[in-house]
């Protein structure tokens, strides 16, 4: 109340700041509307009146002033003045109702600049309640959506929304209830997803597991499938390159390679893996994540590799290692489509693990096995085991080379096999010539294993030098070959054709050979069976040739490699010496036979004393024994074999004839019972020659005869029926006519020689001037062989 007429006060001393202003204005001569316009706007017309007015009286005062000074001026002035009053006061009136029309007008416009105004703050607000709702509505949509998401397990969805509204909506919620709530749950959100990949993850962990076998059976069984195709390629290859090589024609052959994508094979689900690897990887925690599956996967691969106890490795291998090719498989796959999920070092680590126990399994399991079957089962799905891993660029030289330090235990099983089955054939063989009705029998026992003597189709029924044992053991050896060349393929070293031929040369000498020599020299074999053995040994001898074209033809080794001579097998040379060794053995059997009828010291009275001119008993069974020998000999054996058998059992009869005087059995004898023997010898003599003129054999052995067998059994009833036996003294003499007698033997001999017989009066009987004259030369021969002695 008592500041405004202080207020008042000041301004009517014109000392105001305004007064100035508003005379500064006017004593320029400047446009005072604008300064009216404001003073009505702000309303306060009143006070512009009132400074105008004092203004006035200011210039009223300077106005005197100067009209005292300049009077007349000052009239003029006075009368300007007057007129610029008049001009005011018609302002003042135009003001006044101006400012009357304005206020009305203005109130009703304040009013609705008032409505607008609150207009404005109501649109404002609500266009703020719009936004907030739209974003309370995106965030709450996202927040279904995510919930969908879950329900539906498209967990990497999930949780690519929740990481949205974390980033982009979170801090921009303006209700503060949704916003805490929202955060509290991302947390639980992402533990969530993660817990419910993981074990989805884990599922998949024992369903790869589970399914790991049929993946490696799969993946084994296309290697097979592919090498057996291969083979085929090749064998028709083989085919065709003889074919040009033997100049039938030009044939023209390609290749045709099937490409075969392994994956599109082998079909097996990584969703779930990379499903969890990505999850992890979105939440930061994609290192946490590799260690885990590498720890979970590192404990199944040690769990795998275990060998179960309770059943047969021979039943359980093709799982056991089918399982580890399912795991590798899957674990390249995982190294290639993974992202960085498996490191290639932690894939090496894991396979040499696994090459080191799997090599030592098979170490330990094939040092237990005992059939060539099992382990070559074993062997060849280890090859494809290997074939398979390779492809993957896994290193398995290893693996395969406990195959290649296993070969002599296989064959060693191999070659016990065969021998059974061998001594089985020849325990089962009648040991007569084959007898083959049709061509299919020529071609399955003799062209199948190149044993024909002639290109031309026999005649049928044809009867085979061979018996059954021929073809039946090499039908042994050429399954031995395919058995030893299935062993020793598709290992470390591609060419096995030279340990398929050591193998092979190994069965024929130690296996084959060794069994056919002891058969042949065993006690209980019959003379006929020695001999059909003995000319089965030549077409065996000939089948060396077939066995060694057959190895090379499995080997993929061209045939005509083989065909030089230095390439043929050292059992053919063992054969020939095994047959000169069958002969031998049938010479032993006959000569055992006629050893029952050459009971000389009990068949002869050697103190006979008269001399019977019939053959003895023994000699007419002698050669009726060796009548029959030769007579199946010769339907047996060749001619070669026969003058060998023959010559044999006629010096084993000199030989017998001759251990007869040196028995100890017999004491003495006389020229009676050299008389007796000489008959006997004569005859077999007569037969031997017969026999050897007979059978042939004088045509082939135009110097020799069967009679020269028996030289130092005629040669000693010579010298003992000569009647100067003292001429065995002279050496000309000996080595014309008595070379093949032993002088120590001869001593023996002659000591026990008494000419005279056996009786009271014998002596005297019998004394006469040749006998006396024999006597003596036979006593002169005592004493030079004595005193040479």
């Amino acid at each position: 109340m008592d500041s405004k007429p202080k207020k008042r006060g000041a301004m009517e001393n014109g000392d105001t700041g305004e007064d100035s202003v508003l005379a500064t204005l006017i004593g320029n001569g400047d446009d005072l509307g604008p300064l009216v316009r404001h003073a009505f706007e702000m309303g306060r017309p009143e006070a512009l009146v009132h400074q105008l007015k004092h203004i006035l009286k200011k210039k009223e005062a300077e106005i005197e002033v100067l009209c005292k000074t300049h009077y007349e001026e000052f009239i003029l002035a006075v009368d300007e003045l007057r007129g610029v009053l008049v001009d005011a006061e018609e302002l003042k009136s135009d003001l006044s109702s101006d400012n009357f029309k304005l206020q009305e007008v203005g109130s009703a416009l304040l009013v609705k600049l008032e409505e607008l105004l609150e207009s404005f703050s109501i649109k404002k607000n609500v266009a703020e309640a719009i936004n907030m709702s739209k974003i309370c509505i995106e965030v709450l949509e996202l927040c279904v959506k995510c919930n969908t998401h879950l329900s539906e397990g498209q967990f990497f969805l999930a949780l690519k929304t929740v990481d949205l509204i974390d980033t982009n909506y979170l801090q921009n919620i303006p209700v503060n209830t949704i916003k805490i709530m929202i955060g509290k749950n991302i947390p639980i959100i992402k533990a969530h997803i993660e817990k419910k990949v993981t074990a989805d993850f884990n599922e998949w962990l024992l369903h790869i597991r589970s399914s790991a076998k049929d993946i490696g059976q799969t993946a084994i069984g296309h290697a097979a499938s592919v090498r057996q195709r291969d083979e085929e390629i090749l064998e028709r290859q083989r085919k065709a390159e003889e074919l040009n090589v033997s100049g039938l024609g030009d044939v023209v052959y390609s290749l045709d390679v099937e490409e075969v994508d392994e994956d599109s094979v082998l079909k097996f689900d990584l969703t779930p893996l990379y499903r969890a690897s990505h999850i992890h990887s979105f939440l930061g925690i994609q290192e946490q994540f590799r260690r885990y599956y590498y720890k979970n996967r590192l404990l199944q691969l040690n769990s795998d590799l275990q060998i179960s106890s309770s059943q047969p490795f021979v039943e359980s291998y093709q799982t056991y290692l089918a399982q580890i090719a399912g795991y590798f498989i899957v674990e390249d796959r995982v190294l290639r489509t993974s992202g960085g999920l498996l490191s290639a070092d932690q894939v090496e680590t894991m396979w040499e693990t696994t090459v080191a126990k799997v090599v030592s399994v098979l170490e330990e399991q094939f040092s237990h096995m005992d059939s060539a079957t099992h382990l070559l089962l074993v062997k060849d799905y280890i090859a494809l085991l290997g074939v398979t891993l390779r492809q993957y660029g896994y290193e398995v030289s290893s693996i395969l080379e406990v195959l290649d330090n296993s070969r002599d235990k296989y064959h060693e099983l191999l070659f016990e096999e065969c021998r059974q089955q061998i001594s089985n054939v020849l325990s089962n063989d009648s040991y007569n010539m084959m007898v083959m009705n049709k061509d299919s029998d020529y071609e399955n026992n003799v062209l199948a294993f190149h044993l024909q003597t002639s290109d031309v189709l026999p005649a049928f029924p044809y009867i085979a030098p061979f018996s059954s044992m021929v073809p039946d053991c090499c039908r042994i050896v050429r399954s031995f070959i395919k058995s030893s060349v299935d062993y020793l393929s598709f290992g470390v070293n591609s060419n096995f054709y030279d340990a398929a031929r050591k193998y092979l040369d190994k069965l024929l000498i130690d296996v084959l050979n060794e069994v056919v020599v002891t058969m042949v020299q065993s006690d209980g074999i019959a003379e006929t069976q020695a001999m059909q053995i003995a000319e089965n040994i030549p077409f065996l001898e000939r089948s060396c040739d077939f066995f060694l074209q057959h190895a090379a033809h499995l080997c993929g080794i061209p045939v005509r490699s083989v065909e030089r001579p230095q390439a043929s097998l050292t059992a053919k040379v063992v054969f020939k010496t095994s047959r000169h060794a069958a002969y031998l053995a049938v010479v032993n059997s006959v000569n055992s036979k006629l050893d029952k009828f050459l009971a000389l010291t009990e068949n002869i009275n050697w103190t006979a004393e008269e001399i019977s001119e019939n053959n003895s008993e023994y000699m007419n069974e002698v050669v009726f024994c060796l009548d029959t020998v030769f007579s199946t000999a010769l339907q047996i054996l060749p001619l070669d074999a026969l003058y060998t058998v023959g010559c044999g059992a006629l010096e084993h009869i000199s030989n017998s004839i001759v251990a007869a005087f040196l028995s100890d059995s017999v004491k003495r004898f006389n020229a009676n019972a050299v008389m007796v023997i000489n008959q006997d010898l004569q005859k077999l003599e007569s037969f031997a020659d017969e026999r050897f003129h007979s059978t042939g054999l004088s045509e082939v052995y135009k110097e020799g005869s069967f009679r020269s067998s028996l030289i130092e059994a005629r040669q000693l009833i010579n010298l003992l029926s000569s009647s100067q036996p003292d001429n065995f003294a002279d050496l000309v003499i000996r080595e014309k006519s008595y070379n093949a007698l032993d002088r120590k033997k001869v001593a023996s001999i002659v000591e026990k020689f008494k000419d005279s017989a056996d009786g009271i009066f014998g002596s005297l009987s019998t004394r006469n001037t040749k006998t006396s004259s024999r006597k003596k030369s036979m006593d002169m021969l005592k004493k030079r062989l004595k005193d040479f002695n």
